[in-house]
């Protein structure tokens, strides 16, 4: 009997709670959208307000940039959703950013394209790379070495090779100046020839000092003959003195 009068009475009170409830419900949500309209009527002033404040008029992302934040909170293009991304904003802001910081490290596909570049880019190991330098060094060393050896051995010869080229001068020198008298003793031949001064220009001294020159090339062309027939005549009297000494 007392269990069914305290489940009576319960049941009696939980009725009573919730008809209290139902009638008080709306005031209750009346009174939590009125908080709530004031918080975002707050929040829309406090933005406004730090709005006037920015005296430089620039925009938001470049105010943040200014300041050393990170331009835009949210992603405004498909490029700030990428790992690259989002990888330099963590690299510059650090944990600032919101950037989970497991995105600094290379995938296994990564790593694996990474080493496949690296065996075509770079195929020789540190020590090969070192030897191989080593191996240049050594041989542009050498080349150095004989470029002065050359060099040296030149300058050695540099006095003879100033005498030779003044000889060279010398003999050029004196060819043009015996050209030169023979010349004018060609001319001077012609003039006495013709027993009166006649200008050298003239057809008749071109034509007698042309046949003047030829005959004297005949003569020189013949002396060179002849000095050519005694030095081989001398030295076929050398050889038979030579063979008879022999025998």
């Amino acid at each position: 009997m007392n269990l069914c009068k305290r489940s009576f009475f319960a049941r009696k009170n939980l009725l009573a709670s919730i008809r209290q409830y139902a009638s008080t419900a709306p005031e209750i949500e009346q009174n939590e959208q009125v908080l709530i309209d004031d918080t975002d009527d707050v929040q829309a002033k406090e933005a406004e307000i730090e709005k006037k404040r920015n005296k430089s008029r620039l925009s938001s992302a470049h105010y943040n940039l200014v300041n050393g934040k990170r331009p835009y909170e949210t992603p405004m293009s498909i490029s700030h959703l990428t790992v690259k991304y989002n990888r330099k904003m963590y690299g510059k802001y650090g944990v600032s950013s919101g950037v989970n910081p497991s995105l600094c490290w290379p995938t296994k596909q990564e790593i694996q394209e990474r080493q496949e570049y690296e065996a075509v880019a770079f195929p020789y190991t540190i020590k090969e790379m070192m030897d191989a330098a080593a191996q240049r060094k050594k041989e542009e060393q050498l080349k150095i070495e004989q470029r002065e050896k050359e060099i040296a051995a030149k300058f050695e010869k540099l006095e003879q090779w100033k005498k030779e080229l003044n000889q060279k001068i010398a003999k050029k020198t004196a060819e043009a100046q015996a050209a030169k008298m023979k010349k004018e003793r060609l001319v001077e031949e012609v003039r006495r020839h013709f027993g009166f001064t006649l200008d050298p220009r003239d057809e008749r001294f071109q034509e007698m000092l042309a046949k003047r020159e030829k005959e004297q090339r005949k003569l020189e062309k013949q002396a060179r003959m002849e000095a050519k027939e005694k030095m081989l005549i001398a030295k076929l009297q050398q050889k038979n003195v030579e063979l008879n000494e022999k025998a």
